[in-house]
């Protein structure tokens, strides 16, 4: 039992590290720089500076192609946390904190497809 516990480990360490080579953004990153937007996000009204701040870093980091689509990725996959998610809130967020980013934030935008 000890020895399969410590294979599965390995195995999934290995394919974290295997899956992490080609994007440096983690899906972690992403949620913890966007959770200050959670409430705007929902709700509306001012954009908090902290969201903006998230917003910014995370503009940063996505230099890449891979960068950009495991970006997309996992803000289409922390929308779907968000209760009461505003979509045009959402796609208007990067302009309102002044950030331009190549893509449109949608549920509907294929990430395969961002550059």
């Amino acid at each position: 039992m000890a020895l399969a516990l410590r294979f599965f480990t390995c195995l999934v360490l290995t394919v974290c590290i295997v899956a992490s080579v080609d994007a440096a953004i983690s899906c972690g990153t992403v949620a913890s720089s966007l959770a200050p937007c959670a409430t705007y996000l929902s709700k509306g009204g001012d954009v908090p500076p902290p969201c903006c701040a998230g917003v910014t870093k995370l503009n940063g980091m996505a230099q890449t192609t891979p960068d950009r689509q495991e970006a997309c990725k996992c803000l289409q996959s922390a929308a779907k946390g968000v209760a009461g998610l505003d979509p045009s809130l959402a796609a208007g967020l990067p302009g309102k904190c002044g950030v331009s980013i190549p893509y449109p934030i949608s549920m509907s935008t294929n990430c395969d497809n961002v550059k």
